[in-house]
């Protein structure tokens, strides 16, 4: 299957949200078992600002409706998200 990167940026101020809706977004990735690599991203103070998320899914669409059922997007965490097709070379 092709890889998509989901990258979420927060909004501002949402620190407080996103550790409150982590427990649920892990449990959510840990379910679905589609998820190859993911993690925070870091604001300049080094506290969590966002997502860096990659998919094995089947297409583009299955990908967006992976990212609209993530608790984190339910919550209203992120302010943008960008999902795209990714292309593995090196790792």
């Amino acid at each position: 299957m092709p890889l998509y990167m989901m990258l979420c940026t927060d909004k501002s101020g949402a620190l407080e949200l996103r550790k409150a809706t982590r427990e649920a977004h892990l449990s959510y990735v840990a379910e679905t078992g589609c998820v190859v690599q993911a993690g925070p991203l870091l604001d300049d103070a080094g506290e969590m600002a966002g997502s860096l998320i990659m998919l094995d899914l089947p297409d583009i669409d299955a990908a967006k409706h992976w990212g609209a059922n993530d608790p984190y997007a339910i919550a209203g965490l992120f302010e943008t998200v960008r999902v795209q097709e990714w292309k593995k070379v090196i790792g």
